[in-house]
């Protein structure tokens, strides 16, 4: 067997285990492992670093590699060691994914890979056995889902081992990588629902938001279907508990799951046949492996006694370790003033017990925070509060009440102190254990100013994500939000790009500061941060976030004393519920607002929500409701006086005649909406307009007259940046060239609509390839489609 031709090759040099050990760079357990044939095929990566440290150069070395590779029965055999076709045979047939493979034929339109999986960990040491037995998971009969359930201690390094091993085996699994951080042991309690992490997972394989079910019993269906026939990795990190991961697991062949957890998560040993595998803190060599290679054997070398105080002080764990070296090398201290230090440290005991695994390193995380200023300190503890996941320079900011100028050398000072990391160009974040590290400080030392810096970070995002909104849809409701302080610093937004990037970054921030803001009974960011997202998650296509915050506005909204914002709302979520096809539940809050309005006496109001029930109508294929409702909110508009209320109720009602069969009136009514959107400057509006009068033209059967308008109001949309209504006169432009026998201008048109589409992850995209795919046969020319969201 392969130990013993390594045995064979360290006594030809005279090496003893431990000699070979330190030239190889391993831990000493592993060579005996290897030697005493309890590791029978280690890693590759293993063993290349025995035969440079062997000295093994051309086919020897190959041979000695080809050994560790092939099946031990073939070793036993000597012909099968002398003869190199007989061991590549052996190696074939001990495993399977070692022959060679066609390449699979090419797949149109598939979706580029997901590759989700965290930076791989820098100088990461150890833990030979536990990548062999996660090798072995990862080799077993592909037609067994297997599951990894890695637990172990706060600290020990469960998500390194996990995130290393995958990236070794990325690719292996050629259909891409998915990543989660379930948020488990969160201090604040905010755990991943399996619901959300789906929701996440459809979206980064491809699956357009607005296609996704609402029950996460049909989400988590539509998941493991998405899955099936492809081979895939999900990283499964921080889990709860085994309620938590079932909904995630895949349930086809191919595919593999890796969890880890502080748990042993029994239930999934006992219910899915998952495989444990259990981490401890790291052997006293594998210890000094991982200080020599933060610190270089020169300098470990020259005090191993105080190299040795700090490996049994840190308990040999990986976490604990890892901050002290950065420590050493930041400072320049010597081994054995960094050894003096820890080993006085009066809470070091508390720290390193066998405890609380979340106090075991709360003194490690003080020497990092001990070396900070003042300044620096105080960010950090307010940084506990934030609510997450990430941050960018102008949010630390307004929490810390400094201007973005002098937060960046602290940020940076945070980072230097691995207290912070940067994953990405000004965006920061930290791990679990230090935000719950940094949270009790600020309790401990800013009880006084905790809700001041809470009131300050939401104040941001409220700002912020007002103006952002405002430049997404300039005619929509006018909701001032309340002043703020002059300590707090607004992310500045020029235009809609901006603004779309903005929203796209802080999504999930957002999401988390509407239910920081619930938490901390700010009813009024609690609802205006809910209205800012209304027009961001109907672009997006995110129908099911929509809904869930206006129910949380509803509640928020209801306790202020804002009747106008109490019915606001309550339309908005009847817009939801449509979006949804949930009609009926749609009607109860829109009559709500149409009371509410009533009692205030406020017909425009009234004009918008009978305006917003028009199209909820429509969508339910009542197209004479639609049209009333429509007529409805023109009489109100004209009653107020509304110009620009007015001219939309006209393009409104325009549209809907059409769907009646009145295309001539609906040119009528449209024709007078297009003078005062253009005195108004409303160049959307006009747009729009200029939509429905092409749409109207061409049930007419005027299909060049069709042309000219939606030309017109592609130019507008282009110009002001309005993707979605761009696709969608994309689309009517398509049909009206389809219905002129103009067949390649009506291909371009439909793909030009079908790429907005697919980069808005928008629901219409079938019904445009549909018409695509039609032009490959002979038919009538394609009917008209209507519109699927532009007036709402």
């Amino acid at each position: 067997m392969f130990g013993r031709v390594v045995r064979a090759h360290r006594l030809r040099l005279g090496l003893t285990q431990e000699e070979l050990a330190e030239a190889a760079g391993i831990a000493l357990r592993t060579i005996r492992n290897v030697e005493n044939g309890l590791i029978m095929r280690p890693r590759l990566g293993t063993v290349r670093l025995l035969a440079t440290a062997l000295g093994l150069a051309g086919p020897e070395r190959d041979r000695f590699q080809q050994a560790a590779q092939s099946d031990p029965a073939a070793q036993s055999d000597p012909a099968a060691q002398s003869d190199p076709a007989a061991q590549s045979a052996s190696a074939t047939q001990s495993d399977p994914d070692r022959a060679p493979r066609p390449d699979p034929a090419p797949e149109p339109d598939r979706p580029v890979p997901p590759a989700q999986l965290p930076a791989d960990v820098t100088g990461f040491t150890g833990r030979v056995e536990h990548l062999d037995q996660l090798d072995g998971f990862a080799e077993r009969d592909t037609t067994t889902v297997v599951i990894s359930a890695i637990a172990g201690t706060a600290g020990v390094g469960k998500t390194a081992l996990a995130v290393h091993w995958a990236h070794q085996v990325a690719d292996r699994f050629p259909d891409g990588q998915l990543y989660v951080n379930l948020r488990g042991y969160d201090p604040h309690g905010r755990t991943m629902e399996p619901g959300e992490v789906v929701r996440g997972f459809l979206d980064a394989l491809g699956v357009p938001a607005a296609r996704i079910p609402e029950q996460v019993s049909a989400q988590v269906a539509l998941y493991r279907s998405q899955l099936a026939g492809r081979r895939m990795l999900i990283l499964l990190d921080n889990a709860r508990d085994a309620e938590q991961v079932r909904p995630l697991l895949p349930a086809t062949p191919g595919c593999l799951a890796i969890v880890t957890s502080r748990n042993t998560l029994g239930g999934l040993i006992a219910t899915e046949s998952a495989q444990p595998l259990s981490l401890d803190v790291l052997d006293h060599d594998e210890a000094r492996e991982l200080l020599t290679r933060r610190l270089g054997a020169d300098r470990c070398g020259a005090e191993p006694q105080a190299r040795d105080q700090i490996i049994t002080t840190c308990a040999r764990l990986p976490l604990a370790l890892s901050i002290v070296a950065a420590r050493a090398q930041q400072t320049g201290f010597p081994l054995a003033q960094l050894a003096a230090e820890l080993s006085s440290s009066t809470q070091v005991l508390d720290a390193l017990d066998a405890g609380d695994p979340l106090s075991q390193i709360r003194t490690v995380f003080s020497w990092s925070y001990a070396t900070l200023t003042e300044p620096a300190a105080r960010l950090f503890r307010l940084l506990g509060l934030h609510p997450g996941p990430d941050t960018s320079r102008a949010a630390a900011a307004s929490l810390a009440g400094r201007s973005i100028r002098e937060i960046r050398p602290l940020l940076a000072e945070l980072t230097w102190a691995s207290l912070l990391a940067e994953h990405s160009p000004g965006r920061y974040s930290f791990h679990d254990l230090l935000r719950a590290y940094a949270s009790e400080l600020a309790e401990t030392f800013d009880g006084g100013q905790r809700d001041a810096a809470v009131h300050r970070i939401l104040d941001h995002y409220l700002q912020t994500a007002h103006r952002a909104a405002t430049l997404l849809a300039p005619r929509r409701d006018k909701v001032d939000p309340p002043a703020t302080s002059d300590l707090v610093s607004p992310e500045v937004l020029a235009d809609q790009q901006q603004a779309m990037a903005w929203f796209i970054a802080e999504h999930p921030v957002l999401l988390a500061a509407i239910g920081q803001a619930t938490a901390a009974r700010l009813h009024t960011h609690t609802w205006l941060l809910a209205w800012t997202l209304n027009d961001f998650l109907r672009l997006r296509g995110h129908w099911h976030d929509s809904l869930i915050i206006q129910h949380t506005a509803l509640a928020a909204v209801d306790w202020s004393e804002d009747r106008s914002g109490q019915a606001m709302i309550r339309r908005e979520l009847g817009v939801a519920y449509a979006r949804l096809g949930r009609h009926r539940e749609a009607e109860r809050p829109f009559q709500e607002a149409l009371r509410i309005y009533t009692e205030l006496g406020d017909h425009n109001g009234l004009a918008w929500t009978y305006s917003k029930m028009a199209w909820s109508a429509e969508q339910a294929g009542r197209s004479e409701a639609a049209l009333q409702h429509a007529l409805r909110a023109l009489d109100l508009f004209e009653a107020t006086g509304d110009r620009r209320g007015r001219a939309q109720a006209l393009n409104g009602s325009g549209w809907y005649y059409c769907q009646v069969g009145q295309a001539e009136k609906a040119l009528e009514h449209c024709r007078q909406a297009l003078a005062p959107l253009r005195e108004i400057g409303d160049q959307v509006g006009e747009a729009n307009t200029l939509d429905s009068i092409g749409y109207a033209h061409h049930h007419l059967g005027q299909h060049d007259a069709a042309v000219s308008c939606y030309e017109q109001a592609l130019e507008l949309f282009r110009t002001n940046g309005a993707r979605w209504d761009e696709a969608d006169t994309l689309v009517h432009l398509g049909d009206s060239q389809h219905a002129a026998g103009r067949t390649e201008l009506a291909r371009t048109a439909w793909l030009g609509a079908l790429a907005i589409l697919d980069e808005l992850g928008h629901s219409d995209t079938e019904p445009v390839r549909a018409k695509l795919l039609a032009l490959r046969r002979t038919g009538p020319p394609t009917r008209p489609s209507a519109s699927s969201g532009r007036l709402s």
